[in-house]
């Protein structure tokens, strides 16, 4: 008699298959469980802490568009980052000094000469922005994320610089990007505002520009013909008091407060200089009619238009 294998019953294998498929991904991820977990960490971009206390600022350079600074750089991360991670993005660093040196928390001495982009068109009342910026050198943002250490951030309370008064403080962080479609960058930027010494303002630009003026205008009540020599001299004291004065600051494609000031004064001095030219001529013609139509109008015409010309540009400056 012929024995006969049973068979398995076709239900009952397919329900062994099924289970079997469903428990090797679960077999696998049994395995790799801390891998995958380290993975799904790694996925969030590390974040780092920065902050800066400025010490000083010092000979800043109108022309170059170059200050030099002292100042504490503090990174706090849970990754280990150091100044070798980041870069001052608008500078260069000349020396650094180690404060602290801990796996989670760096501190520095920094000096370093920075660089920024002064906008003159308020020149001598402008005000500046000096930025210190740091970046990645690396790392974008999908890799690291910087945030401010408000903690760690200030101003040195005796900090100075001599023509300059410091005029407050903004941190903040940006992302940059350099190519279109490129994952940004984070930085961090610093900015500290300055504007010009108002006493030094005054006693360097306008008060030699004003006495001219004055002299330039009281010599209107002058009916002689010497006259001509002291305006004529005015008029090259205030030309040469002008380059000296823009030879201080670089060549821009735009006019200056400055410029547009010595352009009101050369239309008064060419003014009375005019008026003095005419009362010359009508002196020599004996014609003492004219001398004195001239010499009257101008005594009150000239003086009028110099005050409300440069009584417009000051205004102005509201707007700027």
């Amino acid at each position: 008699m012929t024995t006969r294998a049973k068979r398995v019953p076709l239900p009952a294998f397919c329900i062994a298959l099924l289970i079997i498929v469903l428990t090797i991904p679960a077999v696998h991820a049994s395995a790799q469980g801390p891998a995958a977990a380290n993975n799904t960490v790694n996925a969030q971009p590390a974040v780092a802490y920065l902050g800066v206390y400025v010490v000083d600022f010092k000979r800043f350079s109108v022309e170059e568009g170059t200050v030099e600074t002292t100042f504490y750089l503090n990174i706090r991360s849970d990754t280990n980052l150091s100044i070798d991670d980041f870069e001052l993005m608008n500078g260069q660093i000349s020396s650094v000094s180690v404060i602290t040196d801990t796996p989670g928390e760096k501190n520095y001495r920094i000096y370093a000469v920075l660089s920024t982009d002064p906008d003159l068109r308020r020149f001598p009342f402008d005000n500046h922005t000096l930025p210190i910026i740091f970046e990645p050198k690396t790392l974008d943002e999908k890799n690291l994320v910087i945030a401010i250490d408000r903690d760690q951030t200030g101003l040195y309370s005796g900090a100075d610089m001599p023509g300059w008064e410091l005029a407050g403080a903004i941190q903040e962080v940006a992302n940059q990007s350099y190519a279109p479609g490129e994952t940004p960058y984070s930085r961090a930027v610093f900015s500290y505002s300055i504007v010009r010494d108002t006493a030094s303002t005054i006693l360097k630009f306008f008060l030699p520009i004003g006495l001219i003026v004055l002299v330039s205008l009281a010599s209107l009540m002058m009916k002689v013909t010497s006259r001509l020599g002291l305006n004529a001299s005015m008029f090259l004291a205030a030309v040469l008091i002008h380059w000296r004065i823009s030879d201080a600051i670089p060549l821009v494609a735009y006019a200056t407060f400055l410029d547009l000031f010595m352009i009101i004064t050369y239309a008064t001095l060419v003014m009375v200089l005019v008026s003095g030219i005419l009362i010359l001529m009508y002196n020599e013609q004996k014609d003492d009619a004219r001398v004195n139509l001239v010499s009257r109008w101008s005594l009150r015409l000239i003086p009028a238009a110099s005050v409300v010309m440069y009584a417009l540009l000051f205004l102005s400056l509201l707007r700027w």
